[in-house]
């Protein structure tokens, strides 16, 4: 599992832009700014959509205060359904990347198998991220939800 101060992993993200899939290397999105990210299982799911993304969405003009460049949602879903996740949620300050073969999620040991439900997922955590290094990470305790929200990264900035 990545721990503070290592340096991500140079995958490929999906994205929507302009209505179209569009694709960004770890660097692009990382390198050289100060990034928030925080991923979740699953696009839509209960704990993601009522409380995690709209954390975020909530104190994302206080989190930018803070010096923060971008903030990333995650999850191992494709890009069109990140992409609707975040205008169904008013997530126009969050980037919603798309982890689609969970490349970036195995490489930071940050996947879990669960089955049925949709086999490879990540685990839920948020990690603050300057110049590509993790700084600081938060990872949440299966089916928890009490360290990787907006308000515990906002007083960690």
């Amino acid at each position: 599992m990545i721990e503070v101060g290592s340096t991500l992993p140079e995958v490929s993200f999906g994205f929507i832009k302009d209505g179209k899939m569009t694709d960004a290397r770890t660097n692009e999105v990382f390198g050289g700014k100060r990034v928030v990210l925080f991923a979740v299982p699953g696009a839509f799911t209960p704990t993601c959509s009522q409380a995690h993304l709209p954390g975020y969405v909530a104190l994302a003009d206080k989190i930018k205060a803070k010096g923060v460049d971008t903030i990333v949602c995650l999850s191992v879903n494709d890009a069109y359904v990140m992409d609707a996740w975040g205008k169904a949620s008013n997530a126009e300050e969050i980037l919603m990347l798309a982890d689609g073969n969970a490349f970036f999620t195995k490489s930071v040991g940050m996947d879990m198998n669960t089955s049925d439900f949709g086999g490879t997922r990540s685990v839920r955590y948020s990690m603050l991220v300057e110049d590509g290094e993790v700084v600081k990470i938060f990872v949440e305790d299966p089916g928890r939800f009490e360290v990787s929200d907006a308000e515990t990264m906002l007083k960690n900035l």
